[in-house]
């Protein structure tokens, strides 16, 4: 299978409070909106991956789904999204891999990472051989 593009699509209980919070709240940027004007479809950028939050589901957190997002300093983001209101699960700490890692939840009570990788952690440095 020749894979030419992907993205992660998620299915709120409430479709404008979700797509407001990736929007508004986690600033994410706007790929691209399509569909109905009443109801669109919203697609982010997520890093190198896209998130469609369109159409609509069941209430509650979804069973095993989680999502992974890298910030320069989660330090700052903790003291915006605690201000904004955001739930957040656990607070920013440095995991026993090194990385510094908090926990948020959307609307729906998806899980979300928000890492931050220290200048001196491996994924920074280039392994090549040379």
């Amino acid at each position: 299978m020749e894979v030419l593009s992907g993205r992660i699509l998620l299915r709120p209980s409430d479709l404008s409070a979700s797509q407001s919070f990736y929007r508004d709240t986690l600033g994410l940027a706007v790929a691209r909106e399509f569909g109905p004007p009443a109801h669109p479809g919203v697609v982010f950028f997520l890093g190198g991956a896209l998130l469609e939050v369109s159409g609509g589901g069941p209430a509650g957190a979804r069973a095993g789904m989680e999502l992974w997002m890298q910030v320069r300093d989660v330090e700052a983001e903790h003291a915006r999204l605690a201000a904004a209101g955001v739930t957040v699960l656990r607070e920013p700490r440095t995991e026993p891999w090194g990385l510094i890692e908090m926990w948020i939840a959307d609307p729906d009570g998806v899980r979300i990472a928000v890492v931050q990788i220290p200048e001196d952690h491996p994924l920074r440095r280039d392994v090549r051989s040379s």
